[in-house]
């Protein structure tokens, strides 16, 4: 069975509009707490940290919940339609700036934040189970995931193309005479601005997700399809996936990774760099430009993905590209501001290395979901891909957290316009060494990590013959 080119599109549509959001969420929230909403840096880290213990339960029950969904378009693909539109009202909510005070901002940070990332599992997790059920071969798989990542990233470069120029066009239609509205080194700091912007980019997410439902379509059928398992019984077969835990533990690490460089970048050009400059008619700024650059390369890393990983099989991979991922991030600690073409390079391969390591994570997760219905005969695909997903939001969690309390313990003032010099070391600091190092956990983890290839071939092999088997049953009792 081959996936139509169309049908591959229109799941890569899916990602492209989760993350056109969660690199808003992921490159300038921070940010715009700290520098628009007037929220500590600390104050905002802990709360990324602390909304994650909700999604600590929330994601795992989404999973239960789409596992058990019965309707006429299947399993996964109706939440793609009940919530696109939830997903983008609540975004625009989440950058609004109400008129309160500072206790009053933070409580409403954690109110809007937290519903967010709600409506993110509510349809990020049956998207991502949609790869398990699409088609039960690995190497198909592996193709679906590319394109889920190339789109997620293809989303990823136009929300960097537009969010900026839109948030300063915003800026100047409605606050023209605020004098915090333009600021040649970095984004305007205007909440209007923000706000509109953001209501742009949530009118494309919902469109997005629209045509994701209407082109992508669920064939696997699980080979007990008719036996009703208990939560407590998936829930004991996924404490006992030691695959499981350790792609869980090695993601989180690749994650953390991306979430810290991501977190300060805008500080990063902000405070360390500060080149005024804008592109003509376009307005990009050098941060823009760097932002947009890291996502052409990480297209190129996710092309790059289905082929090699078919070939050297996904593990050995994904530990050459994160160790190259950490050797190169720490070069970036000892570049000075000048040095903007090395900055750009390194950006490259970093990225290019990122890119190609998160579509193997998402078919690794298929692999697993594979495995343990190999072991228990129950298919908990909703359940094993929403810790992907609750692995993910953790990771940039503790990412955004640890950039916001090292940003205070290293001395940063968000109301301040120029940093003292111990909070640019720790800007540089999170942008070099913490990402390397969270590269090298990942490299140690993956060492553990069980399913070869071959290994996956024969799981898919046998499963295969199980639902052929369990199909000639069923049409011999119909005829009977």
């Amino acid at each position: 069975m081959t996936i139509s080119f169309k049908e591959k599109i229109g799941y890569g549509f899916g990602d492209m509009a989760s993350s056109m959001f969660w690199k808003i969420f992921g490159m300038y929230l921070l940010f715009f707490y700290a520098k628009v909403f007037g929220i500590s840096p600390a104050a905002a880290g802990t709360m990324f940290l602390l909304t994650r213990i909700w999604d600590a339960i929330n994601d795992p029950l989404m999973g239960i919940i789409a596992d058990r969904t019965r309707s006429r378009w299947g399993k996964y693909r109706p939440y793609l339609l009940w919530f696109a539109v939830p997903f983008a009202l609540v975004g625009v909510v989440t950058f609004y700036t109400p008129d309160l005070g500072e206790n009053g901002r933070l409580i409403y940070a954690y109110l809007t934040y937290t519903l967010m990332m709600m409506v993110y599992t509510a349809v990020n997790v049956p998207y991502a189970s949609l790869l398990g059920v699409m088609s039960p071969h690995p190497k198909e798989r592996n193709i679906l995931s590319s394109y889920r990542m190339f789109f997620a990233f293809v989303g990823s470069f136009i929300t960097f193309m537009l969010l900026q120029p839109l948030v300063d066009f915003f800026a100047g239609l409605f606050d023209a005479g605020a004098a915090i509205v333009f600021d040649a080194t970095s984004i305007s700091r205007s909440p209007a601005g923000w706000t509109a912007a953001v209501a742009v980019i949530g009118v494309i997410c919902a469109a997005l997700f629209f045509l994701c439902f209407k082109l992508t379509r669920e064939r696997v059928k699980p080979v007990n399809e008719n036996e009703n398992t208990s939560i407590r019984q998936d829930l004991r077969n996924l404490a006992r996936n030691a695959p499981w835990w350790i792609l869980m533990g090695s993601g989180l690490a690749a994650l953390l990774f991306n979430a810290i460089r991501d977190s300060v970048a805008l500080f990063y050009f902000a405070d360390y760099i500060q080149i005024s400059y804008k592109m003509p008619v376009l307005g990009w700024t050098v941060a823009t430009i760097y932002l947009l650059v890291g996502q052409a390369a990480n297209m190129v890393g996710v092309a790059l993905a289905a082929p090699l990983s078919n070939r050297y099989g996904k593990k050995k991979t994904y530990m050459v590209a994160m160790g190259l991922a950490a050797v190169l991030s720490a070069f970036f600690f000892f570049l000075a501001p000048h040095q903007i073409a090395w900055i750009m390079t390194l950006q490259v391969l970093i990225s290019i290395c990122a890119g190609y390591v998160l579509p193997l994570l998402w078919s690794m997760y298929a692999d697993i979901v594979d495995y343990q219905e190999l072991k228990t005969k129950r298919r908990a695909t909703g359940l094993i891909f929403s810790s992907s997903s609750m692995s993910q939001k953790m990771g940039w969690a503790f990412g955004a957290a640890l950039s916001g309390w090292l940003l205070a313990w290293f001395g940063y003032d968000q109301m301040s316009a120029v940093q003292p010099d111990s909070a640019i070391f720790g800007v540089r600091l999170m942008l070099s060494w913490l990402p390397a190092i969270s590269c090298v956990l990942a490299v140690l983890g993956m060492m553990f990590y069980p399913l070869s290839e071959k290994r996956v071939k024969e799981i898919a092999g046998v499963l295969e013959a199980w639902r052929t088997k369990s199909c000639v049953k069923s049409n011999k009792s119909v005829r009977a």
